[in-house]
């Protein structure tokens, strides 16, 4: 989806639908998004009291072209979430903000220097069923950074077009079997030759509510 005027006027819109940068925890008193949302009575046995707090970068590339979001591919060595599409993120540390985890992590695992980043605001925040709350953090990236993939943590970045992940046309609910036998369903997209989905799918699919859905002006 596209809006006429600069990246100032864009970068100002998408402000005003977040929650602003302050020092809070994510689980109070602020509405949450689930790996639960496509599985009535969940499949999750996480609860707030063992949920570990947790941040990621949804950094809005400012192109020519128009906005793109950068994500990266795991790195298939990994030991959780091997091979999938993610944001740049991870847990945060003791004494940490979700913005300084979200940098902090973008720094380590793309070499993202945070000086190219202005952020805007925090989106829904998003419960996971590996035990994570993870804040999503959205940042505006101008142009003429420089990206290298810790290959500990990461095998490849890529950019997708803000455009397709906000067009709710192109999300699709996949379905898959634990191992324990419970089926679960979850958002995924492709664009290209990259398969969104899960969580990443859905912080993407609550932040496109936030900013186009019925209810938000």
């Amino acid at each position: 989806m596209k809006h006429a005027g600069s990246f100032d006027d864009l970068r100002a819109w998408i402000s005003r639908h977040l929650d602003p940068l302050e020092e809070r925890e994510p689980a109070t008193g602020v509405a949450q998004r689930s790996d639960d949302d496509l599985n009535p009575g969940g499949w999750s046995a996480a609860t707030d009291e063992t949920l570990a707090p947790a941040a990621v970068l949804v950094g809005l590339v400012e192109r020519e072209t128009g906005l793109s979001v950068l994500l990266t591919r795991r790195a298939d060595t990994l030991r959780r979430h091997t091979g999938q599409v993610a944001f740049p993120g991870g847990r945060r540390d003791p004494g940490e903000t979700a913005w300084q985890t979200a940098l902090r992590e973008a720094q380590e695992e793309i070499g993202l220097d945070p000086s190219f980043v202005s952020l805007v605001g925090l989106s829904t925040p998003y419960r996971t069923g590996t035990g994570y709350l993870v804040t999503p953090v959205v940042g505006f990236v101008r142009e003429g950074f420089t990206l290298t993939p810790n290959p500990e943590e990461v095998a490849e970045i890529f950019e997708t077009p803000f455009g397709f992940l906000m067009d709710p046309r192109n999300y699709e609910e996949h379905e898959r079997e634990l191992p324990t036998g419970e089926k679960r369903r979850f958002y995924a997209m492709t664009h290209e030759d990259q398969y969104i989905w899960g969580a990443t799918a859905g912080m993407l699919r609550a932040l496109y509510d936030r900013l186009y859905g019925a209810a938000v002006a």
